[in-house]
Formats: structure tokens, C-alpha cells, sequence
């Protein structure tokens, strides 16, 4: 009996921690990308911008969201720190993510444009891309909290035998 509350106590323990660490995880990696969200229309555009520095990437990310996208009405561009179009995209789907060259250090934006006089629910994000040990936060974290399930799942089990066992 001891030895099931201890494995409660220990996959309990890990659970805590994975969720902790996942937390944690997602804040680092979202530091540096900055987010906003808004109405688009034909009238209205959005833009989001980030300060990005080519010493520390090359590569930039960014995504939309997009409520119930019906057709090709909406667009992005991202410019660079002098508002050169570097890249530029059709969304086509809710969500879109994609990449983009980094050249020089300073404010990169990401517009986002309607040809639709209705009003359209938008969600984006631009920055850095993160670096792989900034990810690999987010990996530990879910195997930690898939080994404290499986000690969980474990314990339980070996409960039900104890409790069949003693019948």
C-alpha cells in the first residue's frame, strides 16, 4: 500500500513539474514575438511590429489567425526596417505560418489586408524565430508529463490487482 501512495505522490510531483515547465516553456518562446489582434476590412488594415536583430537570427516567423475564412480576401506583408516588402502571402487557410529572411537589424512589421467590406476577426504575431534550445523547453516538458501520467496510470493499476488480490 505504501509503495502506491508513493508512486501517487511521485507521478503527482511530475505532473506539477511538466505543467510548470510547459508554462515556462511557452514563455520563453514567446518572449520576443509580439502579438495583436483586430478587425481588417477594406477600409482597415492591421499591423503588428516586431524589433528584430540580425546578429542573434537570421530567420523570422509569423502567423495569422483568421475566424471563419471564406474566400481570398485577405493578405500579408511583411516589411522590413526601411518598409521594403520582403514577403508577401494570400491566406488561404485560418491559419498560416510561415517564414521569412532577416537581412538587417531593426523593425520588422506584418500587415495584414481585407478586400472584403466586412469586417474580419484577426489574430497575428511576428518575431524571431526561436532557437531550438528555447523548443526543446517545450519537449521536456510533455515527455515530463507523460511519464507522470504513465506513473499514475500505473499506480492505479497496481491498485485494482492489490485490492482484487485481497477479495
Amino acid at each position: 500500500m505504501q509503495k502506491i501512495g508513493l508512486m501517487v505522490v511521485v507521478s503527482g510531483t511530475l505532473i506539477v513539474i511538466g505543467l510548470i515547465l510547459l508554462a515556462l516553456g511557452n514563455q520563453v518562446i514567446l518572449d520576443e514575438i509580439n502579438q495583436g489582434n483586430g478587425i481588417v476590412s477594406i477600409n482597415q488594415d492591421m499591423m503588428i511590429s516586431a524589433d528584430i536583430d540580425s546578429q542573434e537570427t537570421s530567420i523570422g516567423i509569423f502567423a495569422i489567425q483568421v475566424m471563419n475564412i471564406e474566400e481570398n480576401i485577405l493578405s500579408v506583408k511583411i516589411l522590413d526596417p526601411l518598409d521594403i516588402e520582403i514577403s508577401s502571402t494570400d491566406i488561404y487557410e485560418e491559419t498560416t505560418e510561415k517564414t521569412f529572411n532577416i537581412l538587417e537589424t531593426g523593425e520588422y512589421k506584418l500587415v495584414i489586408q481585407s478586400t472584403s467590406n466586412e469586417e474580419i476577426q484577426v489574430f497575428g504575431a511576428i518575431g524571431p524565430l526561436p532557437d531550438e534550445n528555447k523548443k526543446s523547453l517545450s519537449y521536456i516538458s510533455v515527455a515530463v508529463l507523460i511519464i507522470g501520467m504513465i506513473v499514475l496510470i500505473g499506480s492505479t493499476i497496481l491498485k485494482i490487482k492489490n485490492r482484487k488480490q485481497s477479495v
